[in-house]
Formats: C-alpha cells, sequence, structure tokens
C-alpha cells in the first residue's frame, strides 16, 4: 500500500477559507482544548479573591481579557481551518502549553514574575500570530485577508517585548494598549472581506464553542459559591439557607443565558460576528468576577458599609453588567421578526432589572444577606418569568 505524504487524512493542510461552513459537531480535541483554559481562568480568579485591591481588578481584567482572546483565536481557527490532521493536532497541543505555561508564571510570586509572565505572553502573542498567516501557505486568498491579524498582532508582540524595558507605573498601560491592538484586526478585515463580509456569518459549530465557554465560566461562579461557605467558620441552617440563595441565582442566570442567547444564530455580517464576539468580553467577564465576588460574599457581608470595593459591590455591579450584557448582545442575533416585540419586551426588561439590582446595591439600605440574596433571586425569577412566558414566540423555528 502507498503512503501518501500529502495526504490530508496524514498531515492536513488548513482548510480553505469559505463562508459555507458545513454542520458538524465540537471535537474532542476542541473539549480538550478547553481544560487548560479552565484552569487560567480558576487561577486568576482565585488570586484575585485573596487579595481584592484596585490593581488587582486590574490584573484581573487584563488576564482575563488576554486569555479570552487566546481561546478565541484557537476556537476560530479550528472552526474556519481545522481538520482532522495531524497538524491541527500539534497547532492545539502547542497553544494549550502555552497558556498551560502562562497558569504557572502567574501563580509563582517571585521577583521575577512580570519578567516571566511577559516572556510567556510573548511566546503566545507570536504563535498565534503564526496560527493565522501560516494558512496563506496553503491559501493564497487567505493572505490578504490575514495580513491585519499579522500586522497589529506583531505590533503587539514588539509593545510586549518594549514593556521589558519600560518603567513600572508604565507597564500596564503597554499591557492594555496590546489588548486593543489584539482585537481590533476583526474589524480591519472587514475590507479586505469586499462581499465575502456580509455573507459571513458565526457557524452553529462556533456558536456551540462560545456557549461552551460560558459553561466554564458558570462552573467558576459554583466553585466562587462553594468556595465561599467553605470560608465560613460553621455550617448552620442559615449557611445553608445562603448556600441555596445562591445556587438558584446562578441557575437563574444560566437559564436566563442559555434561553435568550445560546441557541440563536448570529446575524449575518463579519462585522456583526466580530462585535457578537466583543460583546461576550464584558458578559463572561462580568461572570467571572461574580464567582470570585462570591468566594468572598457570605463572610465578608456588611462589614465595610460605604466601601465600593468589597465583595457586595463588585457583585451587585458584576450581576448588573452581565444582565445589560445579555440585553445588548440580542440585537446582534437573528430571532425571527415576528418575534421582535417579545424581544424588546425582553430587552426591557433586562435593562429595568440591571437598574434595579444597582439600587440594591449601591443604596444604604442596610439589608441582611438573606434579604439581599431573596430580592436579586425574586428579580431574576421574574425575569425568567417574563423570558418563558414569550418563550414560544422565542422559539418559532428559525
Amino acid at each position: 500500500m502507498k503512503f501518501d505524504l500529502k495526504s490530508s487524512n496524514w498531515w492536513g493542510p488548513p482548510k480553505k477559507f469559505s463562508t459555507d461552513f458545513e454542520d458538524r459537531k465540537v471535537s474532542w480535541l476542541e473539549l480538550f482544548y478547553d481544560l487548560v483554559y479552565v484552569i487560567a481562568i480558576a487561577k486568576i480568579t482565585h488570586h484575585l479573591s485573596e487579595d481584592l485591591s484596585l490593581n488587582n481588578l486590574f490584573v484581573f481584567v487584563y488576564f482575563f481579557v488576554m486569555i479570552f482572546w487566546g481561546w478565541l483565536n484557537g476556537s476560530l481557527y479550528h472552526d474556519l481551518h481545522g481538520t482532522t490532521g495531524i497538524r491541527t493536532r500539534l497547532m492545539t497541543l502547542w497553544q494549550i502549553l502555552i497558556v498551560a505555561a502562562l497558569v504557572i508564571v502567574i501563580d509563582f510570586s517571585r521577583a521575577d514574575a512580570v519578567f516571566n509572565i511577559t516572556i510567556v505572553l510573548m511566546i503566545m502573542q507570536v504563535y498565534i500570530t503564526y496560527l493565522w498567516w501560516s494558512v496563506g501557505i496553503y491559501d493564497k486568498y487567505h493572505r490578504k485577508l490575514n495580513r491585519p491579524y499579522t500586522v497589529f498582532y506583531l505590533l503587539s508582540f514588539a509593545l510586549l517585548f518594549a514593556s521589558l524595558y519600560v518603567e513600572p507605573q508604565y507597564l500596564w498601560m503597554v499591557f492594555y494598549t496590546t489588548l486593543v491592538l489584539n482585537y481590533l484586526p476583526p474589524f480591519v478585515s472587514v475590507a479586505f472581506l469586499g462581499r465575502n463580509a456580509s455573507a459571513f456569518t458565526l457557524s452553529s459549530s462556533m456558536s456551540e464553542r462560545m456557549g461552551l465557554f460560558t459553561i466554564i465560566i458558570f462552573g467558576e461562579v459554583m466553585s466562587g459559591v462553594i468556595t465561599g461557605v467553605g470560608h465560613l467558620e460553621e455550617l448552620n441552617t442559615m449557611v445553608w439557607v445562603y448556600f441555596t440563595l445562591a445556587v438558584f441565582i446562578v441557575f437563574g442566570l444560566w437559564w436566563l443565558f442559555f434561553t435568550l442567547i445560546s441557541d440563536v444564530r448570529c446575524k449575518s455580517g463579519y462585522l456583526k460576528s466580530s462585535m457578537l464576539e466583543l460583546l461576550y468580553i464584558p458578559t463572561l467577564l462580568a461572570l467571572g468576577l461574580m464567582g470570585m465576588a462570591f468566594s468572598g460574599l457570605f463572610a465578608s457581608y456588611g462589614q465595610a458599609p460605604g466601601e465600593w470595593l468589597s465583595f457586595n459591590v463588585i457583585f451587585g455591579f458584576s450581576l448588573a453588567l452581565f444582565l445589560l450584557g445579555i440585553a445588548t448582545m440580542m440585537r446582534l442575533l437573528n430571532y425571527p421578526k415576528q418575534v421582535g416585540p417579545a424581544i424588546f419586551k425582553v430587552q426591557l426588561t433586562l435593562f429595568s432589572v440591571a437598574i434595579a439590582v444597582l439600587l440594591l446595591t449601591f443604596v444604604q439600605l442596610h439589608l441582611s444577606l438573606f434579604a439581599y440574596l431573596s430580592l436579586l433571586l425574586t428579580l431574576l425569577l421574574v425575569l425568567n418569568f417574563i423570558v418563558n412566558y414569550y418563550r414560544h414566540s422565542l422559539e418559532v423555528k428559525q
């Protein structure tokens, strides 16, 4: 039997770019790839909960957005260009290795920690740059499409390298600038896509991938609830009541998100797809912060009234931001025209509940933890009731 080294079943050059997606199920490789991101999110959340400060909050936001950027690029690459060949598996393996290395250096609190983190970020940056650039080796049409990615990602790499010589007070300014550069390419690429830009939309498999990443963050929220209860000195009846209310709140948020967002396709257009991906950032960031806040909410609630940087304030603000994120994302989803009025009413209710949550959080009502959690759960129950009231309309075949 002749062994063909050019066979796509053996090496597997990347698939050519196309706006026509085949229906496929998420592969086991993609699920394995997600595991390292579970660990990465858990690690940065744990660090923030252990030492809640404004500086650490900015650090958490940076790493969360950077980790999401890495996950998104790897997932999009697999969705657009992945095959069953060895090349795709090796490309995924290298990224798993890099993210795992990032988790290790984040966990080291030595004097050279910033240097080590920067080096790993540079490796991650240049690797993802290569990920997109390398497609052009096999697909000439893709060369002009990956040009914005190559240019902006290399600029970001150059800034990361320059940060090794920057004064400490300017370091995070440089880091955040690299984030902006990393998220710009999709919006510049619209000009290179031409007519394909309006035909492009997120595939059903990529929508599923976004939902799976959301599940990862929900897992961190549940972990925060369990950790928060574990920090208490004793387990009495009220603690179990708090625990139950918290789990109900998390379940209500899950129900809300996956009813309104997960099973609905994005509107056509490369720009709309990119905007939807971008809107996942504040929405999932808020969810991650809720998980962090839950880990300290039970033990510290009411101990520092008026303190704006507390577990209580971060939890309430994050919950409101999560609801606003859902409402905004709904504008980019392709619901049937006949359910437009129902969608508008749901969005209006989401905004109203978000404002109510902010009032409960920032207005000094001196509520007990039981009353606070009960009121939040009541608001979510009302919200879910309204959503499910329109559920028949929302589930019209699309």
